[in-house]
């Protein structure tokens, strides 16, 4: 469809992945203090004034953005139909990659940050729901549901302290943990 034959309803989703994906990629590389809205709008290529229509506050854009990927995220993971063998490998990927970063960069900010933690309350409660939903859907009645929660904190503290490890040191870390998680948990 030509530019010019757009809805309105297109044009104004267009603009928000532009800004949406923008926010993810400055989280990711200049993190949360060196993202600002003004740095987003120009990544995207929108006017400020489009930015601010959309998301009048710098919290609204980081936290809209990092809830959008994490339905975009599950959406992949669910559609690639892991196997229930490998579901907990599947759950410490979900906490790698550009998402988690952007994030963990958030989560770090709002410690300090009273409006940014207001903002973060609803999304980390939804982060949690699509993560428990993902590793029920996966693993089925293999874990009960305190398991998987507890499973789920154990995956983003592996990936909390990977980032203190070099890779090759992370491997051999989950090579030799991951087998006696499954132990402990699996019914």
């Amino acid at each position: 469809m030509a530019t010019g034959s757009r809805t309105q309803a297109q044009r104004t989703a267009a603009t928000r992945a532009k800004l949406l994906d923008a926010a993810i990629e400055s989280l990711d590389e200049l993190g949360y203090s060196g993202t600002s809205t003004h740095g987003i709008a120009k990544r995207a290529g929108v006017s400020r004034g489009a930015q601010l229509h959309h998301f009048p506050t710098k919290e609204s854009l980081v936290v809209a953005a990092v809830g959008h990927l994490v339905d975009k995220r599950l959406v992949e993971i669910l559609d690639a139909e892991p196997d229930p063998e490998l579901g907990f490998e599947t759950l410490i990927d979900a906490f790698s990659g550009p998402l988690f970063y952007a994030a963990l960069e958030l989560w770090v900010a709002a410690r300090t940050d009273p409006a940014l933690h207001a903002a973060m309350i609803p999304l980390e409660r939804k982060v949690s729901d699509a993560l428990r939903v993902g590793l029920m859907e996966i693993m089925g009645d293999r874990l009960a549901p305190d398991v998987i929660d507890l499973s789920i904190e154990l995956a983003r503290g592996l990936a909390v302290s990977a980032l203190m490890r070099t890779p090759e040191s992370d491997r051999e870390f989950r090579e030799r943990l991951l087998p006696v998680w499954k132990a402990l948990v699996m019914k």
